[in-house]
Parts: C-alpha cells; structure tokens; sequence
C-alpha cells in the first residue's frame, strides 16, 4: 500500500543519515584518543586506522540498536510535525497497523545486531587486546614514531629518528642518549641499521657518527668517533597467536565457550548481555511507535528527550543486572528477563493507550501532579 512505500522510504533514509551522524561521532571521538597516544609515541602511526576499525566493530551492535530506535522515533516523529500522520490516521489507518511494516524494515538490522553481538564484537575485542599486548611488548626501537622524543622501557635511554627507510630496515639522522654507571653518554649518526645477531637479539646499529660521554656534575666530557656503535635493543616482538592466549576477558570469549561454560556466572551474564541486544532492539522500536507523537504545546523535541532517557535506562538496567548475575547476587531466571518484562509491558500499555488517542500519562495522574 501506499503509506507502506512511503514509511519504507522515509525510514531508509532517515536511517541512513542516522547512523552516518552517529558513527561520526564515534569516529571523532576515538580518533582524539588514539591520536594523542601517537603524537606520544605509545603507539605507532601505521596501528591507528587498524585499532579504530577494531573499536568500531565492537560498538557496532550498540549503534546500530540507538540508529534503528532514532530512525523510527524522528521518521514519524516528522509525520505528525507535518500533519501527515492527521491525514492517515483520518483515512482509516490505525496505528496498530505500523507496527507490521516498521518490525518487517527492522528485522535485518536486528539480524545484523545479533550476527554482530555473537560473532563478529568478540572477534573484534579479541584482535584490539591482542594488538595492544603486542605493542606492549614490541621492542623500543619499533615503536619509535619519525621526528618524536622516545624514553625506553628501562627509563635509560632516550631516543629520536628523524626518519626510516620504506622497509624500516635503515634510519636517518639519529639521536640516543643514555646514562650508565653515573655517566651521561649521548650518540649521534646520520645513518643505521638494523641487524639480528646468531641468538636472534636485535641491535641498532650506528654508522660513522659521534659519541660524547660525561658526569653529570663536571664539565670534562671525552668525544669518540666510531665506524659502527652496536646497541643492544631490549625485547622482542613475540607471536601474536602467542598474545591471544593470554587475552582473558570476557568480552573476548567466542560465543561458542560461553555456551559450553553457562554454569559460570561470568559466562552467564555476558552471553545474556549479547543476547540482549537484539531482543532490547525490538522492544525498543515498539516503544518508539507511541513516543513518536509530538504535542506542539510541550515543545518539539521533548518526546526525543524521554526516548533517549528510556533508552538509556533501559541499558543501564539490562547491564546492571548483568553484573549482579555475574557477582551471583541475582538469579539468572530473574535478571535474564525482568528488564525487557518491564519493558515490554511498557511498550504494550503506551501502544494501547496511543491507539485509542489517550494520553500516555492517565488523568488522575496528571492532576496529582498539579
């Protein structure tokens, strides 16, 4: 019918820039953090656009969920602005009969929501831990970023390059300094190398350069010329499949483990927050039906406003309940399901009562407050 194709449209769009808008925001706001560690130096430059995408598809299911719930809520939100939801509900349309349309436009997403929440966050949390362990334990010397002062691990040595080659095998313009045994030493190169010895330690190797060494509290200093200056340099990078068997949180766990482990708490309580999230998406968009109306009298965008404080209560009472299963201070039967009850039943009744055009707050209610 007519209002189908026209919901459809209105939805797909409004979609499409919902979640545009709200993963620009994400970005932006994991892009400042992980670009203040690189102008750091805690991590490289080449990990950046790597560990961005992993965050990201780790917050997918979540922003999908408040993408699907914020497109129902401002499409017909739009309508009854415009007087447009006036002209169908005149022509014979029970709002009722949006419910089929708007749960048959969210079923893949919801899908989507659920493929991602079991499969594809817990691979991705496995990755972003397993790429942090790895650059934790990756030597000094790799970590280095291009024209940025670098402190090694045993708080000795300071260093700076100014630049690599395409390979990363040879540096330019090289600066270390370092203290030992009460004396102050500085080196300088305009050229090294990289080079692994028999017993797979790796050096730094400066090439025809200078070497200035003296005390801290004198003015004496010695300067020595040298062909090639070998530094020792202090770790290695280990394997990460090596890494990922010491990745140990929850969120890491594949969905499969859980299933095999539900007499744990923990695996309890995090296989129910990824089941959760589908099932608190279709409620939510039900509850977005009714708050959709938008009373001229009480502004424009208050029915927005409580959506996202339903929303966000709704999230925060489905977690905690999670953390009290996990802390076995709450029965499973009890915190699996009493949240999206309650929900549930608050979705029905505010459909019931937007279908006979009642106020969503009833009268006695009302006037107590006054």
């Amino acid at each position: 019918m007519l209002y189908k194709t026209k919901l459809n449209k209105e939805l797909f769009y409004t979609a499409i820039s919902t979640i545009l808008i709200l993963t620009g925001v994400v970005v932006a706001q994991r892009i400042v953090y992980v670009f203040r560690l690189a102008a750091k130096g805690i991590i490289p430059n080449d990990t950046i656009d790597t560990i961005l995408v992993f965050n990201l598809l780790k917050h997918l299911p979540l922003l999908l969920s408040i993408t699907l719930f914020l497109t129902i809520l401002m499409a017909l939100s739009r309508w009854y602005k415009d007087s447009e939801m006036i002209v169908w509900l005149s022509s014979g349309l029970s709002l009722s009969k949006l419910i089929k349309p708007i749960i048959y436009f969210s079923i893949p997403t919801i899908l989507l929501i659920g493929f991602l929440s079991f499969l594809v966050s817990p691979w991705a949390v496995q990755k972003v831990e397993e790429y942090k362990n790895g650059l934790k334990t990756r030597d000094e010397f790799s970590a280095i970023s291009p024209g940025i002062f670098k402190e090694s691990k045993s708080d000795n040595r300071i260093l700076y390059v100014e630049g690599f080659s395409e390979l990363g095998n040879t540096v330019n313009n090289i600066f270390i300094q370092s203290y030992q045994n009460g004396k102050l030493g500085v080196m300088v190169s305009s050229k090294g190398k990289r080079y692994t010895n028999e017993k797979g330690e790796n050096y730094i190797v400066l090439l025809d350069g200078k070497r200035y060494e003296g005390g801290r509290e004198t003015e004496e200093f010695t300067t020595v010329k040298y062909k090639e200056y070998g530094i020792l340099i202090e770790k290695d990078i280990p394997s990460l499949s090596a890494v990922g068997a010491r990745v140990s949180k929850m969120e890491a766990k594949k969905t499969t483990e859980l299933i095999g482990n539900l007499s744990n708490k923990k695996f309890q309580a995090e296989f129910l927050w990824r089941l959760s999230l589908p099932i608190s998406t279709f409620i939510l968009i039900i509850i977005a039906i009714p708050l959709s109306f938008n009373n001229p009298r009480s502004g424009r965008s208050m029915n927005i406003i409580a959506a996202i404080l339903l929303f966000v209560i709704y999230n925060n009472a489905v977690s905690i309940s999670n953390s009290l299963i996990a802390t076995g201070q709450l029965s499973i039967w009890i915190g699996s399901w009493f949240s999206h009850f309650v929900f549930l039943s608050i979705a029905i009744y505010l459909i019931y009562r937007r279908s006979l055009n009642l106020n969503l707050m009833p009268t006695f209610f009302r006037k107590n407050n006054k």
